[in-house]
């Protein structure tokens, strides 16, 4: 949803009053329309009544866990959720970008941070083409419902490794650096935590590729980055 203005409208799912009060004032003066929610509960009204283009979610919340609530829009809307939260362990950041997060930002944190980070989520396309569906080999790519088949039957992705599949199928035959991984999908990562490119890519090989160690689609270009090829 955007405004009459043209603004972003922008979720804010926090019990902490000081927290909220200056993301309330912070984003209204960034440009954002900013709706705020303490509780789950609070935050299922307004996304019905709103549909934000943006959440922001805290991951301990008063009536229960953001980390399910993530997983509940992900699992019901296109909704981007960036996890706000003070746990700072890379288990609790893995987790809340397996479960659908967009991004994940650790407590505290500066507003110019965290708008650039807004900013950089709502620029990823809906789509990885200009195509509504691609088709290649036996696999088929509905970007406008993110589903994923092959010969017929529906492959199961987590949020982020269709995004990931949404970048290559958008350049496809064409490499895609691990730079433009990174810009892309996990934003404030460091150039040499590859870890985790690597694993989503190696998690989503084994799920559209025939025989994984031998990939007929999605090729690691040594040194560079990745292809898709039809």
């Amino acid at each position: 949803m955007v405004d009459p203005e043209g603004r972003s409208v922008v979720m804010v799912v926090e019990d902490e009053e000081s927290y909220q009060d200056a993301l309330n004032i912070g984003l209204t003066v960034e440009g954002f329309v900013v709706i705020a929610a303490s509780t789950i509960s609070q935050a299922r009204e307004l996304m019905g009544n709103h549909k934000p283009d943006l959440v922001l979610l805290d991951v301990m919340l008063p009536d229960g866990s953001g980390i399910d609530y993530c997983r509940e829009i992900y699992d019901t809307s296109k909704t981007p959720v960036i996890m706000v939260s003070a746990r700072t362990s890379e288990v609790d950041i893995v987790l809340g970008l397996e479960i659908g997060a967009a991004d994940y930002v650790t407590k505290p944190y500066r507003l110019r941070e965290l708008v650039a980070r807004m900013r950089a989520v709502l620029r990823r396309p809906t789509s990885g083409a200009d195509e509504e569906v691609v088709n290649f080999g036996d696999l088929r790519i509905d970007f406008v419902r993110r589903i994923v088949t092959r010969r017929g039957q529906e492959i199961e992705l987590s949020r982020k490794e269709f995004d990931l599949l949404a970048l290559f199928a958008g350049r496809l035959g064409q490499v895609v650096t691990r730079e433009v991984c990174l810009d892309t999908l996990w934003w404030g990562l460091e150039l040499s935590d590859t870890r985790t490119i690597d694993t989503h890519v190696k998690r989503l090989r084994q799920k559209i590729e025939e025989d994984a160690s031998s990939p007929q689609h999605l090729k690691t270009i040594r040194g560079v980055g990745f292809r898709l090829d039809a």
